[in-house]
């Protein structure tokens, strides 16, 4: 049976939470692969409204196996927060399965990124201030601690102390901030291990079992394609692969596996934290789809940068994925506009560019060429058939379609999993 990988196509909170839940009552694992609590997912059921943090959005879909994979990093305090929360709800998480290999989140990440921004004034990359990236960068660096590493205390204290050796000379001579302890981090670490214990598992062994045996694997991205630590806006990106590509690195599963990429795409675009942003609005336009759309960071809260919908950026996430079939959400945000612009290239220097510019300086001074559509000021929201949307509504989908580089499969016209047009079916 197939794996299937959604993806964000834009700079993430395209709706990917949502896209998976639909999806989650008819597949048998939901994997995160990527990321940390950096990355938020709302998911409305009904008259309850879930916000998932760390957690696959899997959880929230009775006899689905929700996994944490091993390239996601974890924060172990708001990991049994988030499921002591949805356990008071009556969401039942006692599936959950956390990889063996996934990267914990000391309490000296946290500080080295908060106080590594404050530094950076000016220059700053517009973090959460949760520790991600330092966890990555200590990764990469093999001074990382692992879920495995918290069942042999030895080892975890030998990883602790080689990690804050240097780190404890940053904070102290540069920050001018105080030595952080090994013993209180190990000490810290260690109050988790009752609780991880019947979680850990090999997961990669467990997910190539499960599709040797029939099973639908759901791979699910934190961030997005223009976040990717490779192929996003660098440097204004994550510190993770949120794309096709890291979803075989982060969970384990061979890339033959996959059979179909689903990217998710608002139709309009929005962006949180620094880095260009070439449909931007900084007018009543942008402000109306602020409030429509209520964007507002799932995780900090923080206001989103919000724009047009950008056609030569969805023609790259489909390129770097693969895309067979794009979700587009909030098609109801739309409604209301006498006419509804989109980027269908830029302007750069001068000169018409119909792709994505190449050189982070190209996309910088990237001015959007648009082309205009009608809209519409009939109420979306109980639509549940392509024809039951207004034509001028029917006519702006289909022009995405053809510019942005796959099939349009699902439209959202609002928030409640209910609220969905289905053209072509995603498994």
């Amino acid at each position: 049976m197939p794996a299937v990988v959604i993806v964000g196509a834009q700079w993430g909170d395209e709706g990917k939470g949502k896209a998976t839940d639909i999806l989650g009552s008819r597949v048998d694992y939901v994997v995160k692969f990527n990321g940390g609590n950096n990355a938020g997912h709302t998911v409305v059921i009904g008259d309850q409204k879930y916000a998932l943090h760390l957690l696959p959005s899997g959880i929230l879909s009775p006899g689905c196996v929700p996994v944490i994979g091993n390239g996601v990093v974890v924060d172990l305090k708001v990991l049994f927060e988030e499921i002591d929360g949805l356990n008071e709800r009556g969401i039942d998480t006692s599936k959950l399965v956390i990889s063996s290999n996934a990267h914990v989140i000391a309490d000296y990440n946290r500080t080295m990124d908060k106080v590594a921004e404050r530094f950076l004034g000016s220059r700053k990359i517009g973090t959460t201030g949760r520790g991600i990236g330092p966890t990555y960068a200590d990764k990469m660096n093999r001074l990382g601690i692992r879920v495995q590493d918290l069942f042999d205390e030895k080892i975890l204290r030998q990883k602790v102390e080689g990690a804050l050796e240097l780190k404890n000379q940053i904070l102290t001579k540069i920050y001018n901030r105080r030595a952080v302890e090994v013993d209180e981090i190990v000490e810290e670490l260690l109050t988790y291990v009752d609780r991880l214990r019947p979680m850990m598992a090999d997961t990669p062994l467990l997910l190539h079992e499960a599709l040797a045996a029939d099973k639908t694997v759901l791979l699910e991205a934190g961030q997005a394609t223009l976040l990717d630590v490779d192929h996003g806006t660098y440097p204004f990106v994550t510190s993770s692969s949120a794309t096709t590509g890291g979803a075989c690195t982060g969970s384990g599963i061979a890339p033959t596996e996959i059979t179909r990429v689903i990217g998710i795409v608002k139709a309009y675009a929005t962006r949180v934290g620094e880095g260009p942003f070439p449909t931007e609005l900084f007018d009543d336009d942008g402000e109306q789809l602020r409030k429509n759309g209520a964007e507002f960071g799932t995780t900090t809260g923080r206001p989103r940068r919000c724009g047009w919908y950008d056609a030569p950026i969805a023609r790259y996430a489909a390129r770097i994925n693969g895309v067979t079939d794009f979700v587009l959400t909030k098609l109801d945000v739309l409604t209301g506009w006498d006419r509804i612009p989109v980027c269908v290239a830029y302007d750069v220097d001068g000169e018409r560019v119909d792709e994505m510019p190449m050189t982070q300086t190209g996309f910088h001074h990237a001015k959007p060429v648009y082309e205009y559509f009608e809209g519409w000021h009939e109420d979306i929201s109980g639509a549940r058939t392509f024809e039951d949307l207004p034509q001028a509504a029917q006519a702006y989908v289909l022009e995405l379609e053809k510019i942005s580089g796959a099939r349009i499969s699902t439209i959202g016209v609002g928030p409640d999993r209910e609220q969905t047009i289905v053209r072509h079916d995603l498994l």
